[in-house]
């Protein structure tokens, strides 16, 4: 099977993915990436996630709802980075996972990126003692992870990129200037930047916002108006805060009044599906969603304290959220 359509699987779960990792936790600084991580994602990022990992290790429950709901992609790398013997406890600050398209179909490749403070030469003087020999390209010394297939290479001292071989590879190649990167990608980049002032983040191009509307629709997509619209939606972002319970916004870029004006229409016609069937606590969370349109723009915003969060996350909508 095809990364791309197992990615249509990550972005299914992106809304309670990211609501998932904010379960109980304190507020946090901003997750923001420097620019040698910037430029080693390529330029046809389909999404890219990143999160001030600090907040997720502060909430166990956080931490044990993200191993049920992170997908087999997500936690390979997160495992392989474990492996290698980094602390992440401390070692890491800000935990980052872009998935990009490779070549012309609609295969994806998914590699991470930690930045932190690590202590570079003591990591490099225990891969030496355990004889872990690295490889190059060009000048970029990659070393495996344990035994799970991964390689890392560190970009600077404070940032180091993971992933698979076939992965890494173009990674390095955009961040080597042989091939174009995400800083190229003006349309991302500005979408970057009205939402990584946020401890949990994410952008998703048009591909990518295609997938994911369609899952938050559920049967509502089967509409003919849905159809219509679903080649104008251009981008979208999410972000999370976690000030005084949970916080979530959800943004989707259209060109034009009427389509975002549709889309308003049809998330509402799936949340009335969701308060008529659905349960008790259920009903509430649609009570405590906004849906608007406003300039092209549709935005969805979701408020709950800690406590009626953690009941949806009981619920069986959540349970068939994350199956």
């Amino acid at each position: 099977m095809k990364h791309g359509k197992r990615y249509g699987n990550i972005l299914s779960m992106t809304l309670i993915a990211a609501l998932a990792f904010s379960v109980s936790v304190m507020p946090a600084s901003a997750a923001q990436l420097d620019n040698d991580a910037r430029s080693a994602i390529p330029l046809n990022v389909q999404q890219l996630i990143v999160i001030d990992y600090r907040a997720m290790q502060n909430s166990t429950a956080a931490m044990d709802l993200k191993a049920r709901v992170l997908p087999p992609e997500l936690k390979q790398l997160e495992d392989a980075l474990k492996s290698s013997g980094f602390n992440e406890n401390h070692d890491v600050e800000i935990l980052a996972f872009a998935a990009y398209r490779a070549g012309n179909g609609d295969s994806t490749k998914v590699v991470g990126i930690a930045q932190g403070q690590f202590s570079v030469a003591d990591i490099l003087a225990n891969f030496k003692k355990k004889k872990i020999k690295f490889t190059s390209i060009r000048n970029n010394h990659l070393y495996p992870m344990g035994s799970s297939g991964m390689l890392v290479t560190f970009l600077n001292p404070t940032t180091m990129l993971f992933g698979s071989n076939d992965a890494i590879r173009p990674a390095l190649d955009a961040r080597d200037d042989l091939a174009q990167n995400f800083m190229d990608n003006s349309a991302m980049m500005t979408a970057m930047q009205s939402v990584d002032s946020e401890p949990l983040w994410s952008i998703l191009d048009q591909k990518g916002t295609q997938y994911m509307m369609r899952s938050l629709l559920g049967q509502a997509s089967q509409l003919a108006d849905y159809d219509t619209v679903k080649k104008r939606l251009l981008s979208s972002s999410y972000t999370m805060n976690f000030d005084n319970g949970v916080k979530f916004s959800l943004y989707v870029i259209t060109p034009d009044t009427f389509t975002a004006a549709t889309m308003s229409s049809l998330l509402n016609a799936a949340a009335m599906y969701e308060k008529v069937s659905g349960t008790p606590t259920e009903k509430q969370a649609v009570d405590s969603t906004t849906i608007n349109s406003a300039a092209g723009k549709l935005e969805v915003s979701f408020a709950a304290s800690d406590s009626q969060f953690s009941s949806l996350l009981q619920s069986p909508l959540f349970q068939s959220v994350v199956k």
